[in-house]
């Protein structure tokens, strides 16, 4: 399948965004691992959080976690502390090439019963589940922050606690903070006692009703498309965010300061979903250097972005991209020719664009690589070339379902190519 975008002449739009898929993944890990009977409200509608829901209310031997990385990170933790059950965590192929060998070791340690079902070090898993003490343990800081976050969960639940020490340099921070974060909203006692080591109680998570945030990660895909878009006056009016927000990609708002894009809060009160509206500043940077290592999730959209502008870049910290749902260091590369720039990588963990050009290939779409994040941070690019065509555009799913909905609410045309 295929769609066709035309940009509107004109952006002035009210959106509710999705509610986020990070709070809400860690909400129900600490749902299922309270007992408790009180779901939160507002809960992402996406994929990952939809596979998270249906594996906590039907418990099936296997438990297909299809293309959702979070997903098969925390319920691995979480079967792996549910006494006397025993399951089979499987997902895609691609899934099935995604490493989790580190949290299973990590695991394993705290005695864990896991064993690989396939190939050493990859899903599919089979985990036995048993009571862990808990106790200190040592993991790199390096790994995605996805494992550190479902060790984190699971801490309260240890007779001992946990003490999780990180070594080397500890990438992705706010995702840790996160969870941390949300982890204490539910009664845990849970801090960093220095900078790289971080203390958990045995102190069990309480019920209580639980109100999630809206998403600052699909936030940013209407940022772009205001930095993008060429009419002064236009307007963009994003529902349900916080101001203060522990969502990592809240950052978005600084970084897109830097290239023309002004953003005000209805209220600063802290914890109070507003609205957000976006307009043009007039003020935008001629090259842009950015370290992503806390929100890697970000990138894609401003390679996209920056090229269009013709704002060279140099971004770092990407490591993490190599293991995503494709290797998006490369499918940025690829799919970026297709508009016609050049970018160029380095060590397989920054991209750069020194402003080099190629003859676009527009006529063959863009892909996506079964990654919600390519069709996500391409589509804003029709704004700037009209007409794009988007190849399997019903990725968007897995984080943002009703996107395009939204994108066609706002004035754009996208007609399908099928």
């Amino acid at each position: 399948m295929q769609i066709k975008i035309s940009s509107p002449k004109v952006l002035d739009y009210s959106v509710k965004l999705p509610a986020s898929k990070s709070i809400s993944n860690r909400a129900l890990m600490i749902y299922a691992l309270s007992g408790s009977r009180t779901i939160p409200d507002n809960l992402s509608d996406c994929d990952d959080t939809e596979v998270i829901i249906r594996a906590l209310r039907d418990n099936p031997y296997e438990i297909d976690i299809m293309a959702a990385g979070t997903a098969m990170r925390f319920m691995t933790a979480l079967k792996a502390v549910s006494e006397g059950e025993e399951h089979v965590l499987t997902g895609t192929e691609r899934m099935k090439r995604r490493p989790i060998g580190v949290l299973v070791e990590a695991l394993r340690h705290l005695g864990a019963d896991i064993t690989y079902i396939g190939e050493e070090g990859f899903p599919p898993l089979r985990i036995r589940g048993r009571r862990l003490e808990g106790g200190r343990l040592d993991v790199p800081g390096n790994i995605s922050s996805q494992y550190i976050s479902a060790l984190l969960l699971i801490g309260p639940m240890l007779s001992e606690g946990l003490t999780l020490h990180l070594t080397g340099n500890v990438i992705s921070r706010p995702y840790i903070d996160l969870t941390l974060w949300t982890m204490r909203e539910f009664g845990a006692d849970a801090e960093w006692s220095d900078y790289e080591t971080i203390v958990i109680k045995p102190q069990p998570y309480k019920e209580r009703s639980y109100l999630i945030e809206n998403d600052w990660s699909a936030a940013s895909y209407w940022y772009e498309m205001m930095a993008l878009s060429t009419n002064a006056d236009d307007e963009i009016r994003l529902e349900g965010l916080m101001d203060g927000s522990k969502q990592g990609d809240s950052s978005v708002r600084y970084i897109f300061s830097l290239l023309g894009v002004k953003t005000i809060f209805e209220t600063t009160a802290p914890g109070v979903p507003t609205t957000v509206t976006l307009r043009h500043s007039g003020r935008c940077v001629p090259r842009l250097e950015y370290d992503f290592v806390n929100s890697p999730d970000l990138a894609q959209t401003f390679i996209v972005c920056c090229a269009l502008l013709g704002v060279k870049f140099h971004f770092k910290g990407l490591s993490t991209l190599k293991i995503k749902e494709t290797d998006r260091i490369e499918a940025m590369k690829r799919e970026m020719r297709k508009l016609g720039y050049v970018i160029h990588d380095i060590n397989h963990s920054e991209l750069l664009w020194d402003g080099e050009r190629c003859e676009p290939s527009l006529e063959v779409g863009i892909d996506t690589y079964e990654d919600h994040r390519m069709a996500l941070a391409f589509a804003p690019a029709a704004l700037r070339k009209d007409g794009l065509v988007i190849n399997n555009p019903q990725v968007v799913t897995k984080s943002y379902p009703k996107f395009w909905e939204d994108v066609k609410a706002a004035g754009f045309e996208v007609k399908s190519e099928e």
